[in-house]
C-alpha cells in the first residue's frame, strides 16, 4: 500500500499584510480575501507558500536545486532548462513546465506535476477592514501616503505528499524539516515579516489517500481548538495511530482529549516532525 503524508499547520497570531499594491500609481496595498458564510477572510496563495519552501531548500542544498533566486538581481536562475527530477530536489518535489516550441514548431513541452501539494492558507478570523497608513520619507508627492490592508490573525494551510511518487522518496524528509523553517511567505516588499511557522500542527502518515485533516483548526475564544479533529478520531474515521499532534494545541483540552483517544501528542513541533520522519524511515 502507498504511504501518504498530510500536514495541517496553523501559524501564530500576528499582523499580516501579505500583498503588494494593485499596480503602478496605486497607493492601496490589498489583502486577498474569500467569503465564507456572511464573513470575509484573508488568504495567502499556495504559490507564496511554495516559494518559501523553495527558498529553504536553496539555503540548505544550493548545489542540488535547479531554480535559484538571486536577491541582488531580483530574478531566478535555471541551471538546466532540460530539468532533471532525478538530479534536482526542486524539479522532483515542485515539478516544472517548459512550454517552448521545438525547431519545427512542434510542441516540445516538458513538464512534471508537482509532488508536493499545498492548499491556499485561510485566516482563522474574519477580516473587518483594518487599514494601516504609511508615508515615504523625503519630498512628498501625490503618492507619498499609502494605505495597506492589515489583518491580525492566524493562517491555516495543508500540505500533501506521496513519498513514493518522488524520484528519491527520502526527499520527503526535507519538506518535513522545512515546515518550521520557512520565512518569506507573501510580500509587502522587503518590509514585511510574518511568521509562517507552526504554532500547532497535525501530521498524518497513512495509507488513506484523502487527508481528512484539512481546516481542522478553528478559533475558540482567543485560543485555537480542533473539535472536529477530536470527533473524527473518536468516531474512528481517522485511526489515532496515524496522527501526531503538536504545539500549543497540546496544552489545551483538545490535546488532552486526543491523547486519551490514543493520538501521539507532543508539546514541541520539532519533536513531532522527528517522530513523523521516523515513521517514513520505516516505510519509504
Amino acid at each position: 500500500m502507498t504511504q501518504h503524508i498530510f500536514v495541517t499547520v496553523v501559524t501564530p497570531t500576528a499582523v499580516a499584510a501579505n500583498n503588494r499594491g494593485e499596480g503602478d500609481g496605486s497607493t492601496l496595498s490589498t489583502l486577498q480575501k474569500i467569503t465564507k458564510g456572511n464573513d470575509q477572510y484573508t488568504t495567502v496563495s499556495a504559490d507564496a507558500i511554495r516559494w518559501a519552501y523553495r527558498e529553504y531548500l536553496q539555503s540548505i542544498k544550493p548545489t542540488e536545486v535547479n531554480r535559484t533566486f538571486d536577491p541582488e538581481a531580483d530574478k531566478y536562475n535555471i541551471k538546466d532548462e532540460r530539468y532533471k527530477a532525478e538530479d534536482y530536489i526542486d524539479d522532483d518535489i515542485f515539478g516544472y513546465m517548459d512550454a517552448k516550441k521545438g525547431a519545427d514548431n512542434k510542441d516540445a513541452t516538458t513538464k512534471r506535476r508537482g509532488i508536493l501539494e499545498v492548499s491556499r492558507a485561510i485566516s482563522l478570523d474574519p477580516y473587518w477592514g483594518d487599514i494601516i497608513f504609511g508615508s515615504k520619507g523625503g519630498e512628498k508627492g501625490k503618492t507619498s501616503i499609502h494605505n495597506t490592508e492589515a489583518h491580525c490573525t492566524s493562517y491555516q494551510y495543508t500540505l500533501a505528499l506521496t513519498p513514493s511518487s518522488l524520484k528519491k522518496p527520502d526527499r520527503a524528509k526535507l519538506i518535513l524539516d522545512a515546515i518550521p523553517m520557512i520565512k518569506h511567505v507573501g510580500g509587502n516588499h522587503a518590509r514585511f515579516l510574518y511568521e509562517f511557522r507552526p504554532e500547532s500542527i497535525v501530521i498524518r502518515v497513512t495509507q488513506d489517500s484523502s487527508p481528512w485533516i484539512m481546516n481542522c483548526f478553528e478559533r475558540v475564544g482567543e485560543s485555537v481548538g480542533c473539535p472536529r479533529l477530536v470527533r473524527l478520531v473518536d468516531v474512528k474515521d481517522i485511526p489515532a495511530s496515524e496522527l501526531i499532534v503538536a504545539g500549543e494545541i497540546a496544552d489545551t483540552p483538545y490535546g488532552k482529549q486526543l491523547e486519551e483517544l490514543g493520538v501521539s501528542v507532543c508539546r514541541g513541533i520539532k519533536e513531532a516532525i522527528a517522530m513523523a520522519q521516523g515513521l517514513l524511515k520505516a516505510e519509504v
